[in-house]
């Protein structure tokens, strides 16, 4: 039986990938070095460290100080997303009604706790919806390895596959699988054949499919 919800944040919760993206284009401008949006695909869901370092790498870039480069990028993300991001279709109803239902939920994220933090405020929800939140700082191996999802479920206080991932990317999938969870993927970064090959249980567009919770019947 289902007795938690885990979610990604980026692309789940509040379709912002463009928005880092964007953020990283520039921070690399600020280097002095060109990329292109397309270059930050492969590391979608993978957290800043690798989102930025990936694509450094691919032009021969060594990022000096990883920590202040994500610092710059999210300033940049901070000021770029001010009154431009709402919640994915149907969120704030489907966090309400699993509440009534009596399930538990997490927040858990390749991201670290400072776009966390943003995206939540820019997004209108307050800590208080989560159970738990958990972010990319909090595990030293980030997705495609399961331990965010491990370590969501057992702050919630389940065991993974006790739990309904919902993801975006195809990192974050391989990451709920492994983990040992059920997952439903959001096609707002990738198709929803990607997302199906790579595993999804299910996919949908956005939350406002799931309002009905039928879903759950998928898993007793």
């Amino acid at each position: 039986m289902i007795k938690g919800i885990l979610f990604d944040m980026d692309g789940v919760l509040v379709d912002s990938e463009e928005y880092i993206c964007k953020a990283a284009v520039e921070f690399f401008r600020e280097q002095g070095i060109t990329v292109s949006p397309g270059d930050f695909i492969p590391f979608v869901g993978t957290g800043e460290n690798r989102y930025l370092n990936g694509v450094a790498a691919k032009y021969n870039f060594e990022i000096p100080d990883i920590s202040k480069a994500k610092q710059r990028t999210y300033a940049i993300y901070g000021e770029i997303v001010k009154n431009e991001l709402n919640p994915l279709g149907g969120v704030v109803e489907f966090i309400r009604e699993c509440k009534k239902r009596g399930l538990r939920l997490a927040v858990a994220t390749s991201a670290d706790r400072t776009k966390m933090e943003i995206n939540l405020q820019e997004m209108g929800l307050d800590h208080g919806e989560f159970d738990v939140l958990v972010n990319g700082l909090d595990v030293e191996r980030r997705k495609p390895f399961p331990d965010i999802y491990e370590l969501a479920a057992e702050k919630l206080g389940l065991m993974p596959a006790e739990c309904i991932v919902f993801e975006d990317a195809v990192n974050g999938i391989q990451a709920a699988k492994a983990a040992g969870a059920c997952c439903i993927g959001i096609s707002s970064s990738f198709s929803s054949g990607t997302l199906t090959a790579e595993g999804a249980d299910l996919v949908v567009g956005d939350f406002t499919e799931l309002l009905d919770f039928s879903f759950l019947n998928r898993w007793g």
